[in-house]
This record gives structure tokens, sequence and C-alpha cells, in this order.
């Protein structure tokens, strides 16, 4: 009976070394991968000149000390007669980390890393140094493309992150606090991730861990291919805790082209507001399950509103591809050519429906946002020395203004001030015209005579409607 007591202990044991040795043989191996690919990542440094700007508190003056006091010095460095401070420079530093993409030079960064640097500094994994150029940058995708003075440079393979699979091993190099060269491995936690304020960018989650330093490196699939430009990471305490994003190769590979060949990042655009569609929207709509971009505003003047797009129309398909969710839409747009004309399958009304739209070019941030906030972007009218505005809704009701207007904005010494009109009037008349908006009032303003006495209409807040005479005079 012992004996086969002790049989049986010796038969589980074998059979959990044989567990744990199975268990070993499934984790992957780096070591190779690493030693293939850490000459290729570079680490980034970056100097910026800052003026301080040291002043005297409010009632203090800088005392009156004799001659070979030692505190004349100090007073003088960083203070005028006046007390006003000299604003000496300060070089700030900043580390990141970048790879090599092609043999003369070019190098792949964030553009959070570069940005504003007055000098940028790349260094090798053998210790050569250079100064870098800056070829372009992208805020929206974070993005910048750097370019040094070298031949014969390694350089990564470069993969695709649609074929990453969630749960995949995959691994990181790049300076962490600057420690050059650091490996950090991890799996994909998640894909198509969508980050405030990036909404262009269908992020990488991975639990690799990452620390500044580390941005602009490249994430390596277990192939030594680049699928990812490490960017971000989430945390409470300013340090990794488990979550960090990439940009997807592909997405940094074709902003880095088009910065190279253009010099600038184009993206399409279709113009409008979106949503997602809750299980209680879902069912409003009489949908069998919760899917789709759902349109809550067509942007005017837009390549949606010229399709035909209607608010309440729920996107399902674009160019071929599904929207599951409204953050799919995003990058889909984003990525189409602008002036191609695309396929978008919508749910309206309870009827599938196919447009057509031809793709625009994504505005400029500033007048993205006037549009879709529904303020217009002022226009200067230099010949008045007046800046106008159309109205939103929102001012008509509170200035009792049904249609046509103008809200003025910003305004200088001239023509305008001269008659009396004031920052925040409303021009609703202008030579014995109405003025329809903005662009009409331009219009309007180029065929004023000059010397002679024009009437021009205002209403203004608490006041209401006034005439005022405008003249343009031949020397403004």
């Amino acid at each position: 009976m012992k004996k086969f007591a002790l049989n049986i202990s010796v038969w589980m044991m074998s059979l959990l070394l044989l567990a744990a040795t199975a268990q070993a043989r499934s984790l992957p191996d780096f070591t190779k991968l690493v030693e293939q690919n850490s000459a290729a990542v570079v680490n980034i440094s970056t100097t910026q000149k800052i003026k301080s700007h040291s002043k005297l508190p409010k009632g203090l003056q800088i005392p009156d000390l004799p001659e070979d006091s030692p505190f004349n010095d100090f007073f003088r460095h960083f203070f005028d007669d006046e007390g006003k401070g000299r604003a000496p420079e300060q070089d700030t530093k900043s580390l990141g980390s970048g790879f090599i993409v092609s043999g003369d030079g070019y190098v792949i960064t964030n553009n959070h890393v570069v940005s504003d640097a007055d000098e940028i500094f790349v260094r090798l994994n053998d210790r050569r140094e250079f100064q870098a150029k800056v070829i372009g940058t992208d805020e929206r995708s974070d993005v910048a493309v750097l370019k040094i003075e070298a031949d014969d440079l390694p350089t990564v393979a470069i993969g695709k992150s649609s074929k990453l699979k969630v749960g995949e091993w995959v691994l990181a190099i790049g300076s962490p606090f600057g420690f050059d060269a650091s490996v950090t491995a991890g799996i994909v936690s998640a894909k198509g991730r969508s980050l405030p304020r990036e909404n262009y960018v269908p992020f990488i989650q991975t639990d690799v861990a990452i620390n500044p330093g580390n941005s602009g490196g490249p994430l390596f699939n277990l192939d030594g291919e680049v699928v990812g430009v490490n960017s971000q990471i989430y945390s409470r305490t300013g340090g990794f805790m488990g979550l960090s994003f990439a940009i997807p190769i592909e997405v940094a590979m074709s902003v880095a082209d088009q910065l190279r060949t253009k010099g600038r990042v184009s993206r399409g655009w279709l113009g409008v507001l979106i949503q997602d569609v809750n299980s209680d929207l879902a069912e409003s709509f009489n949908m069998d399950r919760p899917r789709g971009a759902l349109v809550s505003r067509v942007l005017p003047d837009s390549p949606a509103a010229d399709a035909g797009f209607e608010v309440g129309d729920i996107i399902l398909r674009f160019n071929g591809e599904k929207v599951e969710r409204s953050k799919d839409l995003p990058p889909l747009v984003g990525r189409t050519p602008v002036d191609e004309k695309v396929n978008v399958r919508v749910l309206r009304q309870g009827k599938k429906k196919n447009l057509r739209v031809l793709i625009g070019e994504l505005p400029k941030e500033d007048e993205l946002q006037a549009a879709a906030t529904g303020k217009q972007k002022p226009t200067k009218q230099s010949r008045l020395a007046v800046s106008v505005a159309d109205l939103t809704d929102k001012q008509r009701e509170s200035r009792d203004i049904s249609d046509g207007g103008v809200l003025v904005t910003e305004i200088s010494s001239g023509p305008a001030a001269k008659a009396g009109i004031r920052r925040g009037d409303v021009i609703t008349m202008l030579n014995n015209q109405l003025v329809k908006n903005a662009e009409h009032f331009d219009g309007l303003v180029e065929d004023l005579p000059v010397n002679k006495s024009i009437p021009v209409l205002v209403n203004r807040a608490r006041s209401g409607p006034l005439f005022l005479a405008l003249k343009i005079k031949d020397d403004e």
C-alpha cells in the first residue's frame, strides 16, 4: 500500500513538472526580436527655450542699496530699474523615442515629443547622435516625421495592425525616463479605442508598460513588425497603470507619407454630428438591436448636406465597411481620399437607403468647431475696419430678428467706428438694402460709394433699431 501511494505521488509530481514545462514553452521568446530591431529604435531629446517672467510683487520696488552691496547684481540680473522682469531664457528638456523607417534617415515619432522644440537630437543605439530636422507634424494624429543626415541606417519592418488579435503578444522598445533601449511586453487588450479629442485614430490598447520617454517608440508583433506607435497612457498617478495606447501603424504611415510628400495632412470629411444608438433608441427606431451611428445634425454646406443626409438617419455602412458604433465612423471617413465618391447605407424611418456622397476635406479645428456650434467664423471687412459673423439661432431669438443681419464681432479705427457702430451691434440694413448674411454684407460693402453718406440700420442690445450715417472717404 505504501509503495502504491509513493508511485501515485511520483506520478503527480511528473504531471506538474510536465505542465510547468509546457506552460514555459508556450510563452514567447523575445530575444531574437529585440536583437534584430533595437538598432532601429532611437532616443529623442529636445530643448526648448522659455522666457521666465520675473516681476516684483505689486507695491514693492527695488531697494536703494549701497553700490558695494552684493544684492545689486541679483536685482540687475533679474529686473530692470522699474522692477520689471528681464525674462532670462531657460532651457527645458524632454525625452521621447522614435524609429527609423528609411535607410537615409527618416524617423517617426509623436508630435507631442517634438512640438515647440528649438533643438531636436536623435541618438542611435550605437551612441551616434544627430541633430534632426522636422519634416512635418500632425497634431490630430500625434504623428511627426524627422530627418537626420545619415546613410545605410538600420530600419524596422512595417506590419499591419489590422491583423492583430485581442490577446496577442506585443512588445515595445523605447527610452522610458531616458533609459535607452528598454524592452517591455504585454498583450493587445482591445482594438479601435476612441479617446477624447482623438476621433480620427482607432487606438490599439495594450497592457505593455509605457512610461514618459516611451512616447513615439514602436510597438512590435511577434514577427518583428511594427504595428503601432506608442502614444498615450491612462493614469491617475502619472505612471503606468496597465492601460497604454498605440497609434495603428497604417494611420501613422499614411500621415507620414503625406507629410513627406505634401507637407500637410488632408482627411476626409462627411459633415455630420453623430451619437451612439443605445437599446432605448434602437427600440424607438424599430431596430432589432443597437447598431450604427445616429445623425443628430447635418452641417450646412457639407458633403452630407449635398448628398441628402437627414437628421435621424442611422449610418449602418460606410464605403462597404460596417458601422457598429458611432466611434467606428470618423476613422473610416478620415482615411477616405478627398473628392472620392462612396456609398453610404442608412436606416431612415425604418427603411434602408443608399446614399452616394462626395467626400470633402476636413476643415481646420476652429472652422469645424464653428460649424458644429452654429457659430460662423468672423469675416473681416477691411474697407470698414470691422469683422462680422452670421447670427446663431439663439442670437436671433434674443434680438427678435427673424431673418438676415450680421453680428459685429470686432471693430477698429475706420469708417464703421466713426459712424458709431459698436461691437455687438447687428447690422440689418446697409445703403437701403437688407443684409442677408456675412457674404452678402461683404458684397454690399464693396459697392459702397466714397465721400457720400449712406444709411446703415443696426439693432443694438437694450436700445433696439438705430439708423446711423456711414461715409467712406477716398483716403481711407
